[in-house]
């Protein structure tokens, strides 16, 4: 695709990225991020490249803090191994839910 594909704003926007290794998406999905975490990231890469940097920044900021509160109110699980994160009421016998072998890291001290 040429960067005058109308395509290429779909599929690659420059502001996320572009079709890099870095692109956003491409991070987020390999890094297991999930949806706050990923939309953090995703604020931060394109900080400024859209419009006013510091909304851009403070937007990141809100999902981080969402994530944050989630994590305090011990709602949250973690698989070290697979990257799985979830609730912990989708947790049966302290397992990952994706079958993995290592049992799971519970957030904000919870066990």
């Amino acid at each position: 695709m040429s960067p005058t594909d109308p395509n290429e704003a779909v599929n690659h926007p420059a502001h996320y990225g572009g079709d890099t290794t870095y692109e956003a998406i491409k991070v987020i999905e390999a890094w297991g991020l999930g949806f706050t975490l990923g939309n953090a990231v995703k604020y931060i890469c394109r900080a400024g490249a859209k419009g006013r940097r510091i909304e851009d920044l403070r937007k990141a900021a809100w999902y981080l803090q969402h994530e944050i509160e989630r994590l305090e109110a011990g709602q949250v699980a973690a698989c070290d191994n697979c990257g799985w994160v979830g609730g912990i009421a989708k947790v049966v016998d302290g397992k990952c839910p994706a079958n993995c072998t290592l049992p799971l890291r519970y957030c904000a001290g919870v066990s």
